[in-house]
């Protein structure tokens, strides 16, 4: 048995050790925001924060994190309102959306550990692929919620969870569907 917390509640896997830590939010806890990308670590899409690291999960075996903290995208904020989350939809960072739960969590441990970070830094920490192509976008947004992390800038809110869609799209313009034809 492997015990650690996960999104600040005490987790007890009765896993063999071995097992990586993704399958175990996946499958054992139903987490599901940590996505299964490649599975050798180069993608970045199951990035979670392990006591502050931003972490691939596919390459940590449960039995080398025992007493641990680890936080999800479904932890970083019930609200979703973490300055990283609220810039990377003031950017309209989000194409297809696979890869942004891995992209926000590295982006949040960036900025737990530097609130400045340059152009540089974000590339260097920031390795998550995108098949979208928006790392342009991802560099303006983590700069910016930068900014708001110093309090230098206030990020519009974003649309609050369990709302219906219409009333998300009504907070977020760029939400609106197409019109239908």
């Amino acid at each position: 048995m492997t015990r650690f917390t996960v999104n600040n509640q005490a987790i007890e896997y009765r896993l063999d050790p071995a097992t990586p830590l993704l399958w175990a939010l996946r499958d054992a806890s139903n987490l599901t925001g940590t996505k299964y990308g490649c599975g050798t670590g180069q993608c970045g899409a199951c990035t979670v924060d392990i006591d502050g690291r931003a972490r691939r999960s596919c390459q940590v075996p449960i039995g080398s994190i025992e007493g641990s903290y680890v936080t999800t995208i479904e932890g970083l904020s019930h609200e979703r309102n973490h300055p990283v989350q609220l810039a990377f939809i003031a950017e309209a960072v989000p194409q297809c959306g696979f890869c942004i739960p891995g992209m926000i969590m590295a982006a949040a441990a960036l900025l737990h550990a530097n609130a400045d970070p340059s152009e540089a830094d974000i590339r260097t920490h920031i390795t998550n692929l995108c098949r979208c192509g928006v790392y342009p976008r991802i560099i303006e947004a983590v700069q910016r919620a930068g900014r708001a992390t110093r309090g230098e800038e206030v990020l519009p809110a974003g649309p609050r969870p369990g709302i219906d869609p219409a009333d998300s799209a009504r907070l977020v313009p760029a939400l609106v569907p197409p019109p239908a034809r």
